[in-house]
């Protein structure tokens, strides 16, 4: 991608703050947030993106041009509050494409915690929805449909060809689930699984990530294309706790719990179909990066 004008929401989110400061090196970038933290505003501008303050939620755009090529959603919301999640996380998608009628391509994120938790084969799209993060986030799963519903309706409304992605455990030098269970392992704290069967997942660096952003944009449609967007390596979440306690030289600690997420794999064939996407960073070079990021006296960095 070059030359665009493109507007990233939620832009000092874990996924999209990679995101930003790599579209900015040859792109016009616009980043929005609440900007809570000034620091991750400071680095956002460093690398070229033009930060404006916005609640999301409140809809108010003051400030904000409307005519932008691409429009990135990665906003969202955790709170436990169904109002506020669900204004965060749903509302807000229809108010941020209302904003931007002419964008060439919308791109709203998405995640697998969409799906229907019993199920340990591969979910593809068409597999079912339902609250899969209940038991740790009570809002999150409802909220996250919610916002498909939204983005698919206005797409179809405003004529604005949209893709729907849904994120498979991302990752990298920026953070991700796996930092959080690497900081457990190195504070001893156990590490909470599902009774039985390994809980296996598709991680996806953030590498991958922004190489596979373009590709995404060119699916778009109308009607909404709908896509899993995670890593080809099935990986199970005691596969990586395992390497990254050998990264950092302590034995992770394992502890069976009805209240643990569930394994969430998903079937990326028709990612791979629409947009040739495959995985250059394989998950132990990814924890490793991530680990050196983070804690580099551990790795000899």
């Amino acid at each position: 991608m070059r030359d665009a004008k493109i507007l990233i929401s939620g832009v000092t989110g874990q996924v999209a703050s990679p995101v930003a400061q790599a579209l900015s090196a040859d792109n016009q970038v616009w980043g929005i947030a609440r900007f809570t933290d000034p620091a991750a505003r400071d680095r956002l501008e460093l690398a070229g993106v033009r930060c404006v303050t916005v609640n999301l939620a409140a809809g108010d755009f003051t400030g904000v041009p409307a005519d932008f090529d691409y429009v990135l959603n990665f906003a969202v919301a955790k709170s436990g509050r169904w109002d506020k999640d669900l204004a965060a996380n749903a509302e807000s998608v229809g108010l941020l494409m209302a904003h931007c009628p002419d964008a060439v391509a919308f791109l709203h994120c998405s995640s697998a915690a969409v799906y229907d938790p019993p199920d340990d084969e591969p979910r593809t799209e068409r597999a079912a929805l339902g609250d899969n993060h209940k038991a740790l986030f009570p809002t999150y799963s409802i909220s996250k449909i919610a916002g498909e519903v939204v983005a698919r309706s206005m797409a179809r409304a405003l004529g604005v060809p949209t893709t729907i992605a849904r994120l498979n455990v991302p990752y990298g030098d920026n953070g991700g689930w796996p930092y959080f269970h690497m900081e457990m392992i190195l504070a001893g704290m156990p590490i909470p699984v599902p009774p039985g069967d390994t809980a296996r997942y598709n991680p996806i660096h953030e590498d991958d990530i922004i190489a596979t952003l373009p590709k995404l944009l060119e699916v778009a449609s109308v009607p909404a294309t709908t896509l899993n967007w995670a890593g080809d390596q099935l990986v199970s979440l005691q596969e990586w706790c395992t390497h990254l306690g050998s990264l950092v030289g302590r034995e992770p600690i394992f502890e069976e719990s009805e209240q643990a997420l569930r394994g969430n794999p998903v079937d990326i064939t028709k990612l791979q179909e629409l947009t040739g996407a495959r995985t250059t960073v394989d998950w132990r070079d990814g924890l490793r990066r991530m680990v050196t990021a983070f804690h580099p006296e551990l790795t000899g960095a």
